[in-house]
């Protein structure tokens, strides 16, 4: 199960530098241990691998089975933490061209992603897609009045009313929401949706272990109980307040050595653009939970090579403020042998008989090697293979490594004051009921 592991030793930081946090770090991992109950302290992720409901998992499997049978597309309804999660394991863990595979061929339902901008383009787009398909709902709001998915569900549920008739289209939508309270959760009780819970303590970017991520992640096929699993002994693993033995913890600390070190972005890196998601999941993580009171690390993503022809001349040689983390995949889900060529017009007969993942392994060691030496530090996540486990684990060390580093950096990393700015400025401008301009 153990199939991660961590190199620090491109990092450029020494073992006494992170010893030098031991006691820190314990402390903040005897006060979040300490707290775990406290509704208002949003730590409910932390032991949700190994706490979670068994029934509420047996529901959204029943549910994702009926997804499954009657509708070709799932229409995910959210923003944020309340679909990125689910996006990042569903394409890290399908085939790369999931929703372009014939239904034969994927098994499974589609699934589309609204209400995560406000383009009338994209939307209408989508609707062209699904106008002659069975379609379901997934609507994911705490409170039901974030303005993107709700605008997103007012329009998706008038079309599926439309088509199906209210009494079917009832059947066709699921609700993801508080357990009590909220506009989404009245609607849901006053149309006898089917509805499931977003825990009271787990802020949205930690939310993708919960109903928020599970139930569209159970209806293309993936195991929910492995991903569990893999979160599971990552809990196990990753409880050591001794920080010798924690590379989640160390994880943290690095970061905020080299942050103290004026290194303030940091890029997380994959060689496999399967983890692309992931990579936009694991920016909003770190961003939200630690840009604020003018602190924080900024977290930007590449995919190499494909970025080393864009933005590695700015890795290699722009302002040295970066420091990068590095996705390792030891196993490719399949490979390609590289043919030998008589003419070798092109020049790639040294390549002949090797296979592709042992040309893109290399790239990626030269390119480790290139942007260390150029000044820019890395860090190096381990990974034997794409699977349901090595992903829920993954997922777990970055919510954790998440939590400790912001509390080392000195911010609480489960609010986000900063984001209802824009909502205010925007419902002024829109004249919404209460936020008339002040003069």
């Amino acid at each position: 199960m153990s199939n991660i592991s961590v190199n620090f030793k491109k990092s450029k930081i020494d073992a006494k530098e992170i010893m030098a946090y031991s006691d820190e770090v314990k402390k903040i991992h005897m006060t979040m241990n300490n707290n775990l109950n406290n509704k208002n302290e949003f730590l409910g992720w932390l032991n949700l691998p190994s706490k979670h409901n068994k029934m509420e998992l047996d529901k959204i499997k029943k549910c994702a089975k009926k997804i499954q049978e009657n509708s070709d597309v799932l229409v995910v309804i959210g923003i944020g933490g309340s679909y990125l999660g689910a996006r990042a394991v569903i394409e890290a863990l399908t085939n790369s061209f999931y929703n372009l595979q014939s239904k034969e061929e994927r098994k499974f339902p589609q699934i589309l992603y609204v209400g995560n901008n406000l383009s009338s383009t994209y939307i209408n787009d989508i609707i062209e897609l699904i106008k002659d398909k069975d379609f379901s709902i997934n609507v994911i709001s705490k409170s039901g009045t974030t303005t993107e998915p709700a605008i997103a569900f007012r329009i998706f549920r008038n079309l599926l009313e439309d088509k199906y008739g209210i009494k079917e289209a009832q059947q066709r939508i699921y609700v993801t929401t508080d357990k009590e309270k909220g506009a989404l959760k009245q609607l849901a009780n006053e149309e006898d949706y089917e509805t499931f819970v977003i825990p009271d303590n787990v802020g949205g970017r930690y939310s993708v272990l919960t109903p928020v991520g599970l139930l569209p992640i159970a209806t293309t096929g993936i195991d929910i109980d492995k991903l569990m699993e893999g979160a599971r002994f990552a809990q196990e693993k990753y409880n050591d307040p001794d920080l010798r033995y924690n590379d989640c913890y160390k994880y943290a600390v690095v970061r905020n050595i080299l942050y103290k070190n004026k290194k303030n972005v940091e890029i997380l890196a994959c060689y496999n653009p399967k983890l692309h998601f992931f990579i936009e999941w694991w920016k909003q993580l770190y961003g939200e939970s630690e840009g604020k009171d003018g602190k924080g690390i900024f977290p930007a993503g590449v995919e190499f090579t494909t970025d080393l022809h864009s933005l590695g001349q700015y890795i290699q040689e722009g302002e040295r403020c970066l420091f990068e983390t590095v996705l390792s995949l030891e196993d490719e889900e399949s490979d390609i042998t590289i043919q030998y060529e008589d003419d070798n017009l092109d020049g790639l007969n040294y390549l002949a008989n090797k296979k592709l993942s042992y040309v893109n392994k290399k790239a990626m060691e030269g390119t480790i090697e290139a942007h260390v030496d150029g000044g820019v530090p890395n860090i190096i996540i381990e990974m034997k293979e794409l699977s349901e486990d090595t992903i829920g684990h993954l997922i777990y060390f970055f919510e954790k490594a998440c939590a400790i580093s912001g509390s080392l950096l000195g911010v609480n990393p489960f609010n986000q004051p900063g984001v209802e700015k824009y909502k205010t400025n925007m419902f002024e401008l829109l004249k919404k009921p209460g936020y008339e301009k002040k003069k």
